[in-house]
C-alpha cells in the first residue's frame, strides 16, 4: 500500500490574506510530505495489520509495539491533514447547511456560540495539537481536541471539521499570535465540506447502531 499527499482544489495562495501562501506551500508540500514518506515506510513492516488506515488508527494497539508511535503519529497526520485540505478553501462567506445549523443550535444553541466554544477548546490546547467538531458514537455534535497528531478517530469520534494547531499552521504570518490565526481561519471554512461530511459521518454512525 502506497500514500501520496492529495492535490489541493485551490491554489497556494487562495486562502490569501488569511492563511498566506508560503505557509500553506510548505504545510502541504513538506510537511504533509514528510508524514507521507515516513507513513510509507512503516507499511513496509510485515506484521502491520491489512486493513485500511482509518481502522488502525481505530484500533491503534493492533499495530507492534516497535513501530506504534511512529504509526500513531505519521498515520495521524496524514488522516488529519487530509480531512484539513478539505474543509477550508478560498473565502466563500459560506454557512453551514440547513441540517448541520439545526444539529449546531440543538448542540451550542447558535453558531456563534459554537464557535466562541471552539475558540476556547482550541485555546486552551497547550502545545502542539488539533482542535475539532466532531459526531460522536450516538451521532451528537461535539467539541474535542487532540495531542500531537492524534485523531479524534482513536476516541471513537468522527471528525468533521479540525484546525491544526501546531506552530507549522500558522507561525510565518501570525508568530505567537494563536487568536489571530483562529480568528482567520473562520474566514476560509468550506461550509459545504463540512456539511457533506457531516451527512456522510450521520449516516455511518446510523448504520452502526
Amino acid at each position: 500500500m502506497s500514500f501520496h499527499i492529495p492535490a489541493l482544489p485551490y491554489s497556494y495562495n487562495a486562502l490569501e490574506p488569511y492563511l498566506d501562501a508560503q505557509t500553506m506551500q510548505l504545510h502541504h508540500s513538506r510537511h504533509h510530505a514528510d508524514d507521507v514518506s515516513e507513513l510509507n515506510k512503516l507499511y513496509a513492516h510485515k506484521n502491520l495489520p491489512a486493513l485500511p488506515l482509518e481502522e488502525i488508527i481505530a484500533d491503534i494497539r493492533s499495530v507492534p509495539e516497535e513501530i506504534r508511535q511512529n504509526f500513531r503519529n505519521y498515520g495521524g497526520s496524514h488522516l488529519n491533514h487530509c480531512l484539513l485540505w478539505q474543509v477550508i478553501g478560498p473565502a466563500r462567506h459560506s454557512e453551514p447547511d440547513e441540517s448541520l445549523q439545526k444539529a449546531i443550535d440543538e448542540k451550542f444553541s447558535s453558531l456563534a456560540n459554537f464557535k466562541k466554544n471552539f475558540m476556547a477548546a482550541a485555546l486552551a490546547r497547550f502545545g502542539s495539537g488539533w482542535a475539532w467538531l466532531c459526531l460522536d458514537h450516538t451521532g451528537q455534535l461535539e467539541i474535542c481536541t487532540t495531542p500531537n497528531q492524534d485523531s479524534p478517530i482513536m476516541l471513537g469520534s468522527s471528525p468533521i471539521l479540525g484546525i491544526d494547531l501546531w506552530e507549522h499552521a500558522y507561525y510565518l504570518k501570525y508568530q505567537n499570535r494563536k487568536e489571530d490565526y483562529l480568528q482567520a481561519w473562520w474566514n476560509v471554512i468550506n461550509w459545504q465540506k463540512v456539511s457533506e461530511l457531516f451527512h456522510q459521518r450521520l449516516e455511518l454512525v446510523s448504520r452502526s447502531q
